[in-house]
């Protein structure tokens, strides 16, 4: 280095001027100032700059790495709720089969024992009860249309035929079932001729209803003749309310 060789200049001309008695001539420093600088020992080191141009793709690369990194934590995410997805799901259809199979176990244990559904007692406000009504309905009803009772007597014929159909002939009528289910459940369970005439006689009733008429008395009495034989009791009938 430059310090290293101005040291050695300055040893090699203290040592001359400390020899000689008269200081050294300009021959002289110039000589010596050449040995410093040739001499091998004493060259140094030397440093060199290197000019860089700074590389323009590192930021567009560290972009591009936290773009990768979001869209890994992006698939992460999505596989972490599939998997929980895909649990719930599991649960759900374990709990519907369980629930199908009580149902289906119910059904076949409540058939198995014999045990009859609920019959309804009323059908729209209408008492069906074998016990509600007379023992000789078809009677019953030509008492109350000669006596100019025409409504009621339309009214308990309607209901007689319903209990006959619930209690005597299995027909699956519902409290909330109307005229019309009933016509329709009735020519479903029972035969051309018993499903004709209950729907004959469902029509006499609705057009006193809904007609705001009444039917003609001979189709009513033939209603009446007819009952028993088109809808004969099957069970011997409770105590009748008379």
């Amino acid at each position: 280095m430059r310090l290293h060789r101005l040291l050695a200049l300055a040893l090699l001309l203290f040592a001359l001027s400390s020899h000689a008695a008269e200081p050294p001539t300009p021959q002289q420093v110039r000589e010596a100032t050449e040995a410093v600088y040739n001499d091998l020992d004493l060259h140094g080191l030397k440093a060199d700059r290197e000019l860089r141009f700074k590389d323009r793709d590192q930021p567009k690369e560290r972009e591009a790495s936290a773009e990768l990194r979001w869209l890994r934590d992006l698939v992460r995410w999505f596989s972490e709720a599939g998997r929980w997805l895909m649990w719930f799901g599991m649960a759900a259809l374990a709990a519907i089969l369980l629930v199908s199979a009580w149902r289906w176990v119910r059904v076949r244990g409540d058939a198995a024992g014999g045990r009859a559904l609920a019959l309804p007692s009323h059908v729209r406000d209408l008492d069906i009860r074998p016990e509600s009504l007379p023992d000789d309905l078809p009677a019953a009803v030509r008492a109350l249309w000669q006596r100019g009772e025409s409504r009621a007597a339309l009214s308990l014929l309607y209901r007689g035929a319903l209990s006959r159909l619930v209690h005597d002939h299995e027909v699956p009528v519902r409290a909330a079932s109307t005229e019309g289910e009933c016509a329709t459940l009735a020519a479903r369970h029972l035969d051309a001729e018993r499903g004709a005439f209950v729907a004959r006689l469902i029509g006499l009733w609705q057009l006193a209803v809904y007609g705001a008429r009444l039917p003609d008395g001979a189709a009513v009495l033939a209603v009446c003749d007819e009952f028993n034989a088109r809808l004969p009791r099957r069970v011997a009938p409770p105590a009748s309310a008379a």
